[in-house]
């Protein structure tokens, strides 16, 4: 039997736009990740938006980002850029930041 060689890890840096600070996103957040098996943080940034650093194989990152697109119910979420990154291989699960 041959096994499958394991997908490369990559590493995302998104930030999402709307009405995501205040409204659980970053639990939300926190709570795919942990579903997906993914590593990293996300955080508030000043001006309102949400900061998601994320480290995982590409498929389930674009997973990910599909969920971040989507948000927790009381999230308004306008919109989701990311740039992909080489992994740093630093995040021991996935914390959701003050």
């Amino acid at each position: 039997m041959t096994s499958r060689p394991a997908s490369p890890r990559r590493q995302i840096v998104a930030v999402a736009a709307g009405r995501v600070q205040g409204v659980g996103y970053r639990a939300f957040c926190a709570e795919e990740a942990m579903l997906l098996g993914i590593q990293g943080y996300a955080r508030n940034m000043p001006d309102g938006r949400v900061e998601v650093v994320a480290e995982g194989d590409e498929s389930q990152l674009r997973q990910f980002v599909a969920r971040l697109r989507e948000g927790p119910f009381l999230a308004r979420v306008d919109d989701v850029r990311f740039r992909w990154e080489e992994p740093t291989g630093a995040y021991n699960g996935f914390e959701a930041m003050i």
